[in-house]
């Protein structure tokens, strides 16, 4: 039987008792590859199928999942939720949309066909390892991997939806620890593409190893005020700590604290901030949310205003709105919000005269959870990078803490470099962002 007319009887169970439902199934296979001392560490395959159902009826909400696909515990499947749903408390808001679009993403562009060997990949784990293990000073690479993931979703409902969604990534990462004398260090990048001869190991091992060796020597500097740029990698982080602010969930629930902020300017207007999830280009492309609604590029911030929440249907329905294409649902999970892929506009700096005198360049931030309080917008986190002069590395830095409230560093945007650039994991395209008067203490 087809997974289609799977769900299509499972559908057809949820209407016979008189519920509205949809049905989320994921699919997945991995290959997992970790190298060490020149040796396999690890070759992991992994395969999955979830069904994960969600039932409404009365206005209770049940969701339930299953693991195995036979007809026995697909109607096991309908019985828990429906059971689930009679315990739940009543949630007026939470409905089925009566969305009835037919969706699919293009496998050519997300998944395309990749001819490479698995004893390629195991070649390249231990090229990585190897290579980057060989250089002067490197003591050993203690994380490291080459992975290979396709995954497929489908969602289908009670109302007719049917959606489609396969994308593939093919991974690479490496951390090289260094000693020298007393001193020690340790960086790491990585690299994702959709194929594997679009992988440049010999830019990642280059890259990781440079990147330990100019922070070997480094120290803390004074305390004080500095203007901060944070690199490609950090920029992003920072934001996704404070996503907050954008969910209409964290609104219906009253912890939002830009809940009553829309329309106004909250931060300097060179910021103008999307959700992008129609750019093919990232890893954070989606065709439909977690809903099965149609998803669309949504302004956030605009100059400096305020300018959207995101929603799902139901925290949509308890704001008086409509749902933006942001669900966020798992065939385990209950509904949510999310951000798919973010991107600040580029701004009007030439690199040159936006890194023009002395500033602070963030590349790692340790304590992003810990040390941050989304609703006040308070954070405190260690820090490690350069500091620089005219666009010139003078020094690495390590050993600091840099203080402020998020909120108002929107507010202290120096300027915006006319270049972007993708973290990357590729969910953010982000151009170079100066912001002033941070509190850093050494």
């Amino acid at each position: 039987m087809s997974l289609t007319d799977q769900a299509g009887q499972i559908l057809e169970h949820v209407r016979a008792q008189g519920a509205e439902g949809d049905l989320i199934v994921d699919q997945g296979e991995a290959l997992s590859l970790k190298a060490k001392e020149g040796a396999l560490e690890e070759h992991k395959v992994t395969s999955s199928q979830v069904f994960g159902l969600r039932v409404i009826k009365n206005q209770r909400v049940g969701t339930a999942y299953s693991e195995a696909s036979d007809p026995e515990s697909l109607k096991a499947l309908v019985d828990q939720a429906l059971m689930n749903a009679s315990y739940a408390a009543v949630e007026p808001f939470e409905t089925i949309l009566p969305n009835k679009f037919s969706l699919t993403t293009d496998d050519q562009i997300l998944s395309p066909e990749d001819s490479a060997s698995v004893a390629d990949k195991i070649a390249l784990a231990l090229d990585i390892e190897s290579s980057l293990a060989g250089k002067p000073h490197v003591k050993n690479v203690p994380y490291n991997g080459v992975q290979d993931m396709q995954g497929e979703r489908r969602v289908f409902s009670t109302a007719g939806l049917t959606a489609r969604s396969k994308a593939r990534s093919v991974a690479c990462y490496a951390y090289a620890l260094i000693e020298s004398g007393e001193q020690n260090a340790m960086e790491g990048l990585g690299q994702v593409a959709r194929r594997f001869d679009q992988l440049d190991p010999t830019k990642l091992v280059d890259a990781t190893y440079q990147n330990t060796l100019d922070m070997l020597e480094g120290s803390s500097i004074p305390s004080g005020k500095y203007d901060i740029v944070f690199d490609e990698e950090m920029l992003p982080s920072l934001f996704s700590v404070f996503a907050l602010m954008f969910s209409g969930k964290s609104a219906k629930d009253g912890v939002n604290p830009l809940r009553d902020k829309l329309g106004e300017q909250i931060a300097d207007e060179q910021l103008t901030l999307v959700d992008r999830p129609d750019h093919l280009e990232g890893f954070g492309y989606a065709l439909f949310d977690g809903e099965g609604s149609p998803t669309a590029a949504r302004p956030l911030i605009e100059q400096g205003v305020f300018s959207s929440m995101i929603h799902n249907s139901m925290t949509a329905a308890a704001l008086g709105t409509v749902s933006t294409g942001h669900a966020t649902r798992g065939p385990k999970s209950t509904l949510g919000v999310g951000l798919h892929q973010i991107e600040i506009v580029a701004g009007e700096h030439t690199a040159a005269s936006l890194l023009a005198g002395e500033y602070f360049l963030i590349t790692d931030l340790t304590g992003l959870h810990s040390g941050a309080n989304p609703v006040s917008g308070e954070f405190s986190f260690g820090a490690s990078g350069y500091l620089c002069r005219d666009g010139a590395r003078v020094r690495p830095v390590r050993g600091v803490t840099v203080a402020g409230n998020f909120y108002e560093l929107l507010k202290r945007i120096a300027g915006i470099g006319d270049t972007q650039y993708w973290n990357w994991e590729k969910p953010a395209l982000l151009p170079t962002v100066r912001f002033y008067d941070l509190a850093v203490s050494g």
